[in-house]
């Protein structure tokens, strides 16, 4: 049994920004690209693993704290979010990082703990409107 974190036999352990929900992340390959599988309850996510770096990039250039913005693929993300960021035409992959049909949003709610984790940024745990900013 490996030891190393972020396996699917050894998945990073998280909870949401606000602290109400655990959920599960480790990277894997899909069809020949890294991929993030984020397992919450019986949903599972995928995200393109590059989101890690291309955020952090975007946080350390923003140099300031901002906000999550976590929304559903269905609803529109708030203006200059995490979660806007995260499906913007603007952002290095030219569109969504979040690769399941019907469930490419909520990158603001479940990619900034991981980036917590990992010690690429600082997260707010707070009930609402939490903010991220890199390190």
């Amino acid at each position: 049994m490996s030891s190393e974190t972020g396996t699917k036999e050894n998945p990073w352990k998280l909870k949401t920004p606000p602290g109400t929900s655990e959920y599960q992340m480790y990277k894997s390959e899909k069809d020949g690209l890294e991929i993030l599988v984020c397992t919450v309850g019986s949903t599972i996510l995928h995200y393109d693993y590059r989101c890690l770096a291309d955020l952090h990039t975007m946080l350390l250039n923003h140099t300031d704290w901002m906000e999550l913005g976590s929304a559903d693929e269905q609803k529109p993300a708030k203006p200059g979010t995490v979660e806007a960021w995260g499906r913007s035409d603007e952002n290095p992959l030219g569109g969504w990082y979040g690769l399941k049909k019907g469930f490419r949003g909520r990158f603001g709610m479940y990619i900034p703990p991981l980036m917590e984790a990992l010690g690429l940024a600082d997260l707010e745990h707070n009930a609402r409107n939490n903010r991220m900013k890199g390190l």
